[in-house]
């Protein structure tokens, strides 16, 4: 755990971005992903990270970066369009001359992560979710009530860079730790500060915001993990089931917690921990996808309706999840029903099930 701590090297991304990583441990690779305000440095002293960080190295290398714009990385952040992430990625990887390497994204590196192992499947072995979502707050928004309470929060954090004003700072930390201790809360506080503190870190976290991977979930095609905060303030518990339910037999596990980044003091942690060492130390074998049904003309589509379907949800509830219309659902299963030749819904879900899906934990 102490090499990890110094052994803190720096790549260059595809546009000449210096890349703050740390790279420590032995056995199986392990590329942590996000969140956006990280310090690699620092992140070990943090009450928050520090038990993260001690699991995560446990029995493997583990490699954690900082985003453009925090951190050791640079602060002239160039460009912040989520292609730019991808690319940060590839570089940490890639400077570790790592062949496979299974990656656990957080937050908004949920999505990096998924369009990391799109791009290069060959290096992916496997992939943990936490926390995160298909869609960013802003391209979530429904009302421009909620769009503009996602603007409000950037406004807030960039206010906080200018002014450094705890106060400001303490919305975000209420928002990411309500369950934490004043002693968690403060440093969480001031890890965001030197993290981040100033405007064009705060152009990253928007970049974030904007974020839409609903095209890419449905392709990805290694193992995967998905856990979600039952109550998480900062991302709608929906948003992460959305997220499993678009990625092909993926695991959906909830956690029953408030916080957007798990405490080491509640129980949530240790779930999270079991599900995740479990999940690392199988394998490939055991955790691969179930065999299809047989039929590869469903699209990619049908096959996250199809998941819905075996999981007992109705048109209604099936559309919520994938942010389509219960008029197209409807054409979907129809679709799905006459390519499966089954006679009935009832029929669908049997065979469905029969095959692998629905499994996903409700």
């Amino acid at each position: 755990m102490s090499r990890s701590r110094r052994d803190i090297r720096f790549c260059q991304s595809s546009d000449g971005v210096r890349i703050a990583y740390a790279s420590g441990g032995s056995g199986p690779s392990l590329v942590r992903v996000g969140p956006w305000h990280t310090h690699v440095e620092l992140d070990w002293s943090s009450p928050i990270w520090l038990p993260w960080l001690r699991f995560l190295a446990n029995d493997r290398t583990l490699v954690h970066y900082d985003f453009r714009g925090h951190g050791l990385s640079d602060r002239q952040v160039g460009d912040v369009a989520f292609e730019r992430h991808v690319d940060d990625l590839a570089a940490v990887v890639a400077s570790n001359q790592t062949k496979h390497c299974a990656l656990l994204g957080i937050a908004g590196g949920c999505a990096i992560a998924v369009a990391y192992a799109l791009r290069w499947p060959e290096q992916v072995d496997r992939l943990i979710l936490f926390g995160g979502f298909s869609r960013g707050s802003i391209a979530r928004s429904r009302t421009t009530d909620e769009a503009e309470a996602a603007r409000t929060v950037l406004r807030v954090m960039e206010l906080s860079n200018v002014h450094d004003d705890p106060a400001f700072r303490q919305l975000f930390t209420a928002q990411c730790i309500p369950d934490a201790s004043a002693e968690q809360s403060h440093a969480f506080n001031q890890l965001t500060r030197i993290a981040g503190g100033t405007r064009a870190s705060v152009s990253v976290l928007r970049a974030l915001y904007d974020i839409d991977v609903r095209a890419l979930a449905p392709k990805v095609r290694c193992p995967t993990l998905v856990l979600h905060p039952t109550s998480n303030l900062r991302v709608p518990f929906e948003e992460g089931r959305s997220l499993a339910a678009l990625i092909p037999n993926a695991r959906f596990v909830p956690l029953q917690s408030r916080n957007a980044f798990l405490l080491e003091q509640e129980p949530a942690w240790n779930v999270f921990r079991t599900e995740v060492q479990a999940f690392l130390s199988a394998t490939r074998s055991a955790i691969a996808p179930p065999e299809d049904l047989g039929d590869e003309t469903l699209t990619r589509r049908e096959h996250a309706v199809l998941e819905l379907v075996a999981q007992g949800l109705d048109n209604r509830r099936i559309a919520g999840a994938l942010g389509i219309s219960e008029k197209t659902v409807r054409n979907y299963v129809s679709s799905i029903l006459e390519k499966l030749g089954c006679q009935s819904r009832a029929e669908t879900i049997v065979r469905a099930r029969e095959a692998g899906f629905g499994r996903k934990e409700m």
